[in-house]
């Protein structure tokens, strides 16, 4: 992708659209137990742009917050309860979900909080202890 290329995504309903401009600065999956348990899953696919890069299109009436802690700000539609997004205030970064990205080209290249998984994936990326080293992690990772 380039820094010209436009990516839209939608809640479940349409009511929310979200635009992405740029690059993501990362893509990956993690394993954290707040994903887990927000997402009801056993792991979530997240693509991590600059929060300058993210603008929502329509519907910002109908995104609601929650925040378990301040490093989180998870989002979802009012309307039908897609799940949105997660922003990140300490890092200026917003997740928004891969799943809601369909014209993403997802290329994933690491696993978050691998230390937390519930399933084990097994086929070559990164698996870290908790986040890279430049995103306030420890960079420590660990074997398959």
């Amino acid at each position: 992708m380039n820094q010209s290329a436009r990516l839209m995504a939608s809640c479940f309903c349409g009511a929310v659209e979200i635009e992405m401009h740029g690059d993501p600065v990362a893509m990956g999956y993690c394993h954290c137990s707040d994903c887990r348990h927000w997402s009801a899953g056993p792991l979530n696919a997240f693509s991590l742009w600059p929060a300058a890069n993210v603008r929502i299109v329509t519907g910002e009436g109908n995104i609601e917050p929650y925040n378990k802690t301040d490093n989180s700000y998870r989002k979802w539609c009012a309307k039908c309860g897609g799940y949105l997004m997660t922003d990140h205030p300490g890092m200026q970064k917003i997740d928004v979900y891969a799943a809601v990205l369909p014209q993403l080209d997802f290329q994933p290249a690491l696993h978050a909080f691998y230390a937390e998984k519930m399933v084990s994936v097994k086929y070559g990326l990164p698996k870290m202890k908790n986040m890279p080293a430049e995103f306030g992690g420890s960079g420590e990772t660990m074997s398959e």
